[in-house]
C-alpha cells in the first residue's frame, strides 16, 4: 500500500472511529507535530515515515506533471498542492 492509499484508509478509519479521529488530530499540537503523526501511524500498523510521506506528494505530483504533454508541463506548483499530509488533515477537519 501506497502512502495515498495508507492515509486514504486512515480517514476512512478515523470517520468512522471518534477516538481514532481525536488521537490523529491530537498529534497536531505536538512540538513536532509531522513525527507524532507517523509515530502514531507506525503503532497502528502503518509505516508511515517522514520523509516517505513528504516525498510521496512530490512525487506524485511531479508525476502529474510529466503525464502532461509529453511532460513538458511547466506550470507553477500550487501551495500545498503536493503535501499529502497537509491535505490529509483538511480533508480530515472538514469532517468535523
Amino acid at each position: 500500500m501506497n502512502i495515498a492509499e495508507t492515509l486514504d484508509e486512515l480517514k476512512r478509519k478515523a470517520g468512522k472511529d471518534a477516538e481514532l479521529k481525536r488521537r490523529i488530530l491530537q498529534t497536531r499540537t505536538e512540538a513536532n507535530p509531522l513525527s507524532a503523526f507517523c509515530n502514531l501511524c507506525r503503532k497502528l500498523g502503518y509505516p508511515v515515515y517522514e520523509m516517505d510521506l513528504a516525498c510521496a506528494g512530490e512525487s506524485f505530483y511531479a508525476e502529474i506533471k510529466r503525464s502532461t504533454n509529453g511532460g513538458g508541463e511547466n506550470s507553477p506548483l500550487l501551495k500545498g498542492e503536493d503535501d499529502f499530509y497537509e491535505m490529509f488533515f483538511a480533508e480530515l477537519e472538514r469532517e468535523l
